[in-house]
Formats: structure tokens, sequence, C-alpha cells
């Protein structure tokens, strides 16, 4: 882990911490803690958890006044999701600067999306003691800024992944595939680009402004090109 990696890091998360040694421990795997006989960054893990989980309802809260309280649950777990801040870390580049063992590095731990989204969790944490909640909720505004829900569909209209899922279960037997290739842009405007492999082997690309709306749009492809087959 370079100096350099760790001011662009507070660079990009828009942050800048009076205490570094926290941001090394954020980054620091219980399995190099064990190799070197340091700390780690499991209670940091613990903290950000709750700091997230509070940011994000909170803004939900505020986005969505009309909504019941189950919608808004529903929409928090989506943007809180193992696979969603495994994201979020990987736009970070946290896998590339985490600390790890020996072992856990040899196992390909840098790509787990578990690992990426404790570490994401411990580096809100550690900017939450830090700076205290308000600079920790900032730091969330500025990561999710193209992930919160712009609108709410209506309860009556079924997602196209959804649709997609159902109809690939009844024809093979098996789900369809959604990988984030890229993402490009500032943090405010990033678009990201997924790819769909459906069980037959067809490929489809899209883009869009959150990794939702482009898995999303490359489902509802997916659904027109199907259409005449099913």
């Amino acid at each position: 882990m370079t100096e350099d990696a760790l001011v662009s890091l507070q660079e990009t998360i828009s942050y800048r911490f009076r205490q570094v040694n926290l941001l090394n421990l954020a980054l620091t795997h219980s399995s190099y803690a064990n190799e070197q006989g340091c700390e780690h960054n499991e209670r940091l893990e613990f903290l950000g958890d709750a700091v997230l989980e509070l940011a994000v309802s909170e803004e939900l809260f505020n986005r969505f006044p009309d909504s019941p309280e189950g919608v808004l649950t529903k929409l928090r777990a989506g943007l809180v999701s193992m696979p969603g801040l495994a994201e979020v870390a990987k736009s970070l580049a946290l896998e590339g600067i985490v600390r790890l063992g020996k072992g856990e590095e040899s196992q390909g731990g840098r790509e787990r999306d578990s690992l990426l989204a404790d570490a994401f969790e411990a580096l809100l944490g550690a900017v939450f003691v830090d700076g205290g909640y308000e600079a920790a909720r900032g730091v969330v505004r500025v990561l999710f800024a193209s992930r919160w829900p712009e609108e709410l569909e209506p309860a009556r209209e079924r997602d196209f992944k959804s649709r997609l899922q159902e109809l690939t279960q009844r024809e093979h037997k098996s789900r369809p595939i959604y990988r984030l290739l890229d993402s490009s842009g500032p943090e405010h405007e990033k678009i990201f680009e997924v790819e769909l492999v459906l069980p037959d082997g067809l490929t489809i690309l899209a883009r869009g402004a959150s990794v939702k709306k482009a898995e999303q749009t490359a489902a509802r492809r997916a659904l027109e090109s199907l259409a005449p087959r099913s």
C-alpha cells in the first residue's frame, strides 16, 4: 500500500483523514493482522455497517417522503447488499490496496465480494471515527450519487430482471448471469457497463447510470430478443 494510493483514495471519497493510522487500519484484513501481529479492521467494519445503514436510510427517507417503511427497507437492502458494496469498493480500487495475509492472497481474496464489502464498511467506519457522522454521510453521498433510485416503479409493474429469470428458469432450468465490465466518468455521473449472459450463450451488453439500471436495460433487451421464441 503506497502513500500515493492512500492520497488517491482520500481524493476519491472527498475526505482527508486527520488520523491516517485509521485509514491504514481500515485496509488491514484479519489475515494480514494474524501474520504480522497487528490490529485488523473488523471493529471498524462493525461500526461502518451501522453508519452506512443509517446514512442510506436517512437519504431514502428524505428522497421518498411518501413511501411506506416496507418500500424503503427494500430499497435500502438493494443499496447495501454485498455485491453492491463490493462494486463500490472496486470503484475505489480497494482490491489493490487492502492488506491481506499470504494465504488469503493466494486464495484470491482480492476478488471476493464479501472481503471487499467488509473493507468498504471498515473504511466508512474509519471516516466516522476520524470525522464524525456528517463526514461519513458526506462520503456515502459522494459514492452513492449515481446509485440512488431516481423514482419508484409502480408496484403493479414487474422488473425485467425478474421476468427474464422466470423465463430462463422455465426453459433452461438456469439463471442469467450479470457481470460488471467497466465504469467510467466522474463519481457523480458514472456510467456502468454490464454483460448479460443467457443460459443458451447469448450475450448482451448494456450501459446505465447505475449497475441496476444497466442490468435492467440488458434484461429488457434480452426479453425483446427472446419474445418470438417464448
